[in-house]
């Protein structure tokens, strides 16, 4: 599972798993927990695959900053808590992305980040990539198919 399914709700701690539609909004899974909630509409919600961090040049994806943090980590969980002092928080944070833009990119979300990320790594959810090689994978098999034909 990528990040394509994973959600942070505003005023909610941690990350939630979509699981169903409903008329009203949808149902989500706490990652921490495990419990269902249904989340209405009003709620403030953000696919963790929508979220992009900026730099000075641009705006990088959320789920490159993760595959960066997993690179720098060997795989492994961050050698830093999300509890951690800002100052060390911001140290990190520029040896895995040097040029983020420190002027919109507050302490608040690198505790947010590392955070999540260490969360996703005790789910096992460390392959941030998976819907877009699924998707390119499925476009390559499609032409293959069309050659074929042909």
């Amino acid at each position: 599972m990528g990040l394509e399914k994973i959600l942070s709700i505003s005023g909610k701690p941690g990350l939630y798993e979509l699981k169903a539609q409903t008329r009203s909004g949808f149902v989500a899974e706490s990652l921490i927990d495990g419990k269902k909630l249904s989340v209405g509409l009003k709620n403030n919600v953000s696919l963790l695959s929508e979220i992009a961090i900026y730099t000075l040049e641009e705006e990088v994806p959320l789920k490159e900053v993760f595959n960066k943090i997993k690179e720098k980590e060997n795989g492994g969980k961050t050698q830093i808590s999300h509890k951690d002092p800002k100052i060390k928080l911001e140290e990190y944070f520029f040896e895995v992305l040097p040029d983020y833009d420190e002027d919109r990119v507050y302490a608040s979300d690198i505790k947010k980040i590392i955070q999540w990320y260490n969360l996703l790594h005790d789910k096992g959810i460390t392959d941030f990539d998976t819907l877009e090689q699924d998707e390119a994978q499925g476009k390559q098999e499609e032409q293959n198919e069309k050659k074929q034909d042909e």
